[in-house]
């Protein structure tokens, strides 16, 4: 069939209101914890339930209140949302994309102190969010979702809770992200370390890294944010690198109090930038996508940054790739290269072959005596869900299906489990561009449907097993032109190599395939005459 798809307009850019100010932000820890219990003792049924409080689960939660579906449970396993952000907090953790485009595009007018937001500031953000939108008072803290099981006769999604507790609800929408278990590399003898140790993303700050001697295993997007920042105190500090990553310069500037005002008091001015933002990011995507001259004049600018930044021939050949940008993802910092320069820092890359009770040792027989190891090893991003169960129509169970490689219909629908939902799902990470964007169109899609599935009386509805397999094809096929199949050891793809992380198109284009829900390519049930 043909598919008309609608022209992009700019709607997305621009504030569908305005930033009102004024607003009051309850922090979750500034209620009783009698009120928090209330919350999770109330009714144990609801129309969506929703797991997780970040980005994904907020714009889900906002995304069905504007399409008039309230009932709705967003179940957190912390005592406070956001997800990710709230997660992590490691030294210098920030976003590595600009922050006019890194939010809402229904509360995109925020007063963003840094062109490169925080940690602290995109938490505040999503405060923000919860706050002026009610949206917190959906939200059951310290609710852990163990399991979720497909009722078939009732048509309803059972959800366990770790604390014993259930929960029914007629769809679910998994807002869990793909950033949110931490992944520790398989090396003999880890638990023999005597000294700290610990992963960026459960930080202990506790420890007092002045004056201490730190090995950091790993080089990814984390290690490059947090390592300039230790290696100013510590004694010595070793990376230990499987393999280097791509640079380049990051526009990175806390903004003036003049930026402010003009930002503030002329909206459009905000606007514009918003798209100057989106305009660049969609031409950097194009060099991971098959644009051949883009990807060799991008290439080019991390070789000069490179060579400005690292005046040592032997240590620019460690640090130097030998993969296309965009196997990895491209490290946006000013940082990371003076850092690794300095006199207390020693760039290490024979593997790892052991970790003993005093440090690391190596596969050249060295043992690296240090006081602490941090682990910058990123995230299990290709395990989708885990721990948590998902048990479909006739006791399928998802990762079963998922043992391969996770798929989904536009990263959201799964044929097989009726009315559930998956937010950043598989094949919906950006290489290059907003994940907010990319969460915006699936939280307004799933939104659609869940509004088409109560308009019209249906029990169920989930996507054809025909229409997932074409999409997953197409997937696998388009990949194979990408700079994300290359030869490279990347957390976008899984142990066979397939890409099962990242989009492989335009924003733009994943905006028009999320623009209406194609029929065709959906089934649906009755509730009256339960027949399909």
């Amino acid at each position: 069939m043909t598919i008309d798809w609608p022209r992009l307009s700019i709607e997305w850019l621009l504030p569908s209101s305005p930033n009102d100010g004024g607003v009051v932000i309850i922090w979750p820890h500034q209620y009783p914890n009698s009120v928090i219990q209330m919350a999770n003792q109330a009714n144990n049924s609801c129309k969506v339930a929703i797991i997780g409080s970040g980005f994904g689960g907020l714009g889900m939660a906002y995304s069905l209140r504007k399409s008039g579906i309230d009932s709705i449970v967003i179940l957190e396993k912390a005592d406070d949302l956001g997800g990710t952000w709230r997660e992590n907090t490691y030294p210098g953790c920030g976003c590595d994309v600009p922050s006019h485009f890194y939010s809402y595009s229904f509360e995109s007018h925020y007063s963003w102190e840094w062109r490169y937001a925080k940690q602290s500031e995109i938490l505040k953000y999503q405060h923000h969010i919860a706050s002026k939108y009610d949206l917190e008072k959906h939200i059951r803290y310290r609710t852990e979702v163990t399991s979720t099981a497909y009722d078939d006769a009732r048509a309803v999604w059972v959800l366990q809770m770790k604390d014993g507790s259930t929960l029914e609800a007629e769809s679910v929408v998994s807002a869990v992200g793909q950033l949110h278990q931490a992944a520790y590399p398989k090396i003999a003898g880890r638990e023999k370390f005597k000294g700290a140790a610990f992963h960026s993303a459960h930080w202990d700050h506790s420890f007092d890294l002045k004056d201490k001697k730190v090995a950091v295993i790993g080089s990814g997007a984390s290690a490059v944010q947090f390592l300039p920042e230790i290696a100013k105190t510590v004694k010595s500090l070793e990376l230990f690198q499987r393999s280097p990553g791509w640079t380049f310069p990051k526009a990175e500037k806390k903004l003036s109090n003049f930026e402010l005002w003009l930002f503030n008091t002329f909206p459009i001015l905000h606007t514009l930038d918003r798209l100057r933002i989106f305009l660049f990011i969609e031409t950097l995507a194009k060099a991971y996508n098959g644009n051949k001259p883009l990807l060799w004049l991008v290439t080019a600018l991390s070789k000069l940054q490179m060579r400005w930044q690292v005046r040592d021939p032997e240590l620019r050949k460690k640090l130097t790739p030998e993969f296309a940008i965009g196997c990895k993802r491209l490290l946006l910092s000013n940082d990371w290269l003076p850092a690794l320069t300095r006199s207390n820092v020693d760039v290490v890359v024979d593997a790892v072959t052991e970790i003993t009770e005093t440090g690391v040792r190596t596969a050249d027989g060295k043992l690296h005596e240090v006081d602490a190891i941090i682990y910058g090893t990123g995230f299990a991003a290709t395990q989708f869900l885990t721990p948590m169960r998902v048990t479909g129509r006739n006791g399928r169970d998802l990762h079963t299906d998922w043992a391969k490689g996770a798929s989904a219909y536009l990263g959201m629908a799964i044929s097989g489990y009726p009315n559930f939902y998956v937010l950043y799902g598989p094949n919906t990470n950006v290489g290059a561009g907003s994940i907010i964007f990319m969460l915006e169109q699936q939280q307004n899609y799933i939104a659609k449907l869940m509004k088409q599935r109560v308009q019209n009386n249906w029990r169920s509805i989930e996507v054809t097993a025909a229409a997932q397999a074409r999409y997953k094809n197409e997937m696998d096929s388009r990949s194979a032109e990408t700079t994300y199949s290359g030869d490279c050891q990347s957390w976008y793809k899984t142990a066979e190599g397939v890409n099962t992380n990242n989009w492989v198109g335009s924003m733009v284009e994943f905006r028009r395939r999320c623009a209406e829900p194609i029929a065709e390519d959906f089934q649906s049930e009755k509730a009256s005459t339960a027949a399909a």
